[in-house]
């Protein structure tokens, strides 16, 4: 028997923060918005449920002395009672239909999805069609790592309720810091292993050199130039071995008793058949999209992560900005207003970054001044006994312009916002270091950073 479709003018298709927001969003206009999520246990999206949110929590209870499984415990009850939340705040518009099942395209504006409680089919006509669908981690071909029950991703780590003794992360990037601080600080012993010459190649070698140190301190073990050739499992071994080849080409055997895969990202789009819509992709099948976040199917956008864009919440925050702009506004604002996106690291103490830094500056042909001070000169950082780190600023010479500035200093992650805003508003130099900051502040130590502007 033929589906016949229910239409909506709004399909989007994950329940992420741009999805969401937008969904919210638009049924408060009165459109008609059917939003499709594939599992209940992502309501919210990826932030919530397996990223941002649970990991912080981690951290917080980690540097706080909480017993390991009571901090999965409470990580667990903080994201179940926002992923309700999520629910609810879009459930409450009565235009707003929920699905949660796959969905796969049929026709440019036609998506079938299959129901997860039912194994029904329901298939949506939409006039606009929003993906939202993110990333997940990506795991590499080697021998002995799929099916193992010791090999772990950055998600199903975090559902262990035992802390690993021994715990190897395959990649340094900012995922595989995160989790090699955190689990470093409940106790494990961390070490990680990354293909590059390089620990965190795009920091200015200074800065790459003091966050090293600081999670050398903390006893993890870091090894760069790493060839990883197998891992090996025996059914009565307590532990599996990851075997690998050094810098110096010499053969390892590294004990595990578990493995945290952090070697990257890859979109989730697999099951969507964008082909039957005509959705292009890239070599990595992200969607590529323009500055108002469409395909190169008009009426089909793509928002978030699965874009290919920088891959944070706020982005994708932003992305629901950029459209609603465009259904509801001026259509002025697109993705090129974004020029000075700040980030952190949530290592222990944070690592956050806005702007240039010191050789992209150089590169640039900019000439600078480069100002750096020790996290322990912040009067804050001393009474909360956290004095670990480094600021550092880079100043363009004759105008003191901000042309980017790196923190690894606790509550670096908020600082750096003030800094962000002192850059997106033109502001000089000499603006953070004559503001009036409050004490004793974290905030109040720019003054110093800048003082010899």
């Amino acid at each position: 028997m033929e589906i016949q479709p229910q239409r909506f003018q709004a399909l989007i298709i994950g329940f992420g923060k741009a999805g969401k927001t937008l969904a919210s969003f638009l049924a408060g206009q009165g459109w008609r918005v059917a939003l499709a999520e594939q599992s209940a246990q992502m309501y919210g999206g990826t932030c919530i449920n397996i990223a941002c949110i649970p990991t912080k929590s981690l951290v917080y209870s980690a540097e706080e002395g909480v017993p390991y499984p009571a901090a999965i415990a409470e990580k667990n009850r903080l994201t179940s009672f926002l992923r309700q939340r999520n629910l609810a705040n879009v459930t409450a518009y009565p235009q707003l239909t929920v699905l949660t099942g796959k969905a796969s395209f049929v026709t440019p504006k036609q998506v079938r999805v299959h129901l997860s409680e039912t194994g029904e089919d329901v298939l949506v006509e939409a006039e606009h069609i929003f993906i939202n669908t993110g990333t997940q981690p990506r795991l590499p071909d080697l021998p002995g790592l799929h099916h193992n029950p010791r090999v772990f991703t950055s998600t199903t780590l975090m559902e262990q309720t035992e802390l690993p003794a021994r715990l190897v992360i395959l990649g340094g990037g900012f995922i595989g810091l995160e989790f090699a601080s955190m689990y470093a600080q409940f106790g494990s012993a961390v070490t990680v292993l990354e293909s590059g010459p390089a620990f965190l190649p795009r920091e200015d070698e200074d800065f790459a050199d003091v966050v090293r140190a600081v999670l050398t301190r903390k006893q993890i073990r870091i090894e760069t130039s790493v060839r990883l050739l197998r891992i090996e499992s025996a059914p009565a071994a307590a532990e599996d071995v990851v075997v690998y080849e050094d810098q110096q080409g010499q053969t390892q055997r590294l004990p595990a008793s578990a493995i945290l895969v952090a070697v990257g990202r890859r979109p989730v789009t697999a099951d969507l058949n964008l082909a039957a819509a005509g959705v292009a992709q890239d070599a990595h099948g992200f969607i590529p999209v323009n500055e108002h976040l469409q395909t190169n199917v008009p009426h089909i956008w793509a928002l978030g992560d699965v874009n290919g864009g920088p891959q944070f919440t706020y982005i994708s925050l932003d992305d629901y900005r950029v459209v609603r702009d465009q259904l509801f506004g001026s259509g002025a604002r697109t993705t090129a207003d974004r020029r000075y996106v700040a980030s952190t690291v949530f290592i222990t103490p944070p690592l956050a970054h806005v702007g240039l830094r010191e050789k992209e500056a150089v590169a640039q042909g900019y000439t600078v001044k480069v100002l750096t001070l020790p996290a322990a000169a912040s009067v804050r950082a001393q009474i909360l006994r956290q004095t670990e780190g480094l600021l550092k600023a880079v100043v363009e010479v004759g105008t003191n312009r901000i042309l980017g500035c790196t923190l690894l200093c606790v509550e670096a992650g908020e600082i750096i916002n003030t800094v962000q805003l002192a850059i997106q508003a033109g502001l000089p130099a000499t603006a953070l270091r004559d503001h009036i900051f409050t004490h004793p502040s974290i905030a109040e130590v720019l003054n110093d950073l800048f003082a010899k502007v």
